[in-house]
């Protein structure tokens, strides 16, 4: 695994490269170009907004309910679009794959690159809604970054393995299509973790569904994480924080070694 890091930093100019054409192909012969990528979440929290304050109010008692969405909203466009991107990146690139030696996980993580940079892009159209709304930021956005961290190394760990397992199962892209709208429901995205029940009786069996929320959905902490320190303006508390950290770290690992493992049978496969 050294080996092949140290290898993808060699050819950390075509990953670049890559990650270009990418965000260039997404906005081509696109009328409003990068706009879109503060259009399509602003018309998202938009739909989110009427619909939990006019159809129900639901957790739209939270003041500023907009802007809450709003957060939840871009944090998770960022990980679908490289999820999803990334499952059919080396599959496009057959081509290029059978013909050309170069690590193959370049074409995924061009991907997520191009994913979270369109995030920071989108980042900026958010701080003018919370100042619009009067959110004002707070020092605690200092660790913006750390979450934004966790935030890339889980997205990559993910888009590595879907990337792998779509050359040799092409079911895999239709299956993730349902996986990422239930994953999306099941993620406090329009609403606030804390509505969870703290107890639920499963099979006869008390559950701590908040608790296991977090536990077992990293993008759940990801966009809580998100959630303090952009809406609440508060701290992320440490031991948390480096929870999330080492669950990203984790999922990136895993995601390489398979990735690794598999990418020697691509040429073959395709």
């Amino acid at each position: 695994m050294l080996r092949g890091l140290v290898e993808l930093w060699r050819y950390r100019d075509l990953l670049w490269l890559l990650t270009l054409r990418d965000l260039k192909v997404r906005y081509r012969n696109s009328v409003l170009g990068v706009a879109w990528s503060w259009m399509n979440p602003l018309l998202m929290m938009t739909v989110f907004t009427l619909v939990f304050t006019v159809m129900s109010r639901g957790p739209a008692s939270l003041p500023h309910f907009h802007a809450f969405v709003l957060v939840g909203i871009l944090a998770w466009n960022a990980f679908s679009t490289a999820v999803l991107g990334a499952a059919d990146s080396v599959v496009a690139n057959a081509a290029l794959v059978r013909k050309v030696y170069f690590p193959r996980e370049v074409l995924p993580l061009a991907v997520v690159l191009s994913s979270m940079i369109n995030f920071l892009i989108s980042l900026p159209i958010y701080f003018v809604i919370a100042w619009l709304s009067g959110l004002r930021p707070t020092p605690w956005l200092a660790l913006l970054p750390l979450t934004l961290l966790a935030h890339s190394m889980f997205t990559a760990g993910v888009a590595l393995v879907v990337a792998a397992l779509n050359v040799f199962y092409r079911d895999t892209g239709h299956i993730l299509q349902v996986l990422m709208l239930a994953w999306f429901f099941l993620t406090p995205i329009f609403y606030p973790i804390s509505i969870l029940p703290r107890s639920k009786v499963i099979l006869g069996v008390a559950v701590d569904v908040w608790l296991w929320t977090r536990r077992l959905n990293p993008m759940a902490s990801i966009i809580a994480s998100y959630h303090d320190l952009l809406y609440y303006g508060t701290y992320t508390a440490p031991d948390f924080l480096l929870r999330t950290l080492l669950t990203a770290a984790l999922a990136l690992a895993a995601g390489y070694a398979v990735f690794r493992r598999l990418s020697p049978r691509f040429a073959e496969e395709l």
